[in-house]
């Protein structure tokens, strides 16, 4: 078992920047790839972001590209997610996912999940 909490929600202006975390405990930290989704309401969840377990591949959807960026420490067994020039459409529920396997962008692939921290973006 992975248990994962996320942190760093909030409301934010539009332009704005937030970082959110995800703290993992359990099972070792560094045998996970790790994940950020999110899910806006009326919406299916999309994935935003992954990182594989060395923390040195990376991957982004289009729509965060150039914006967001994911890192982790597994010495702290944290995953982050720096999100900047945030835009309404950033708004949404966000979750981070661990996966076993390698690095992947389909939920169906992770194992475990976050309770989810709230993003509010204001225009």
């Amino acid at each position: 078992q992975v248990q994962l909490v996320e942190s760093g929600g909030g409301l934010v202006q539009a332009g704005g920047s937030l970082r959110l975390s995800c703290a993992a405990s359990g099972r070792t930290f560094r045998n996970y790839a790790m994940a950020w989704f999110r899910q806006a309401p009326g919406k299916e969840r999309e994935f935003v972001a992954g990182v594989d377990r060395y923390g040195g591949g990376r991957n982004y959807a289009d729509s965060v590209k150039g914006r967001f960026t994911i890192s982790r420490d597994n010495a702290k067994n944290t995953v982050y997610l720096q999100m900047n020039s945030l835009k309404s459409e950033d708004t949404a529920v966000y979750y981070c996912a661990a996966n076993p396997g390698l690095s992947a962008t389909r939920g169906v692939n992770y194992d475990y999940w976050g309770q989810g921290t709230q993003v509010t973006v204001s225009s």
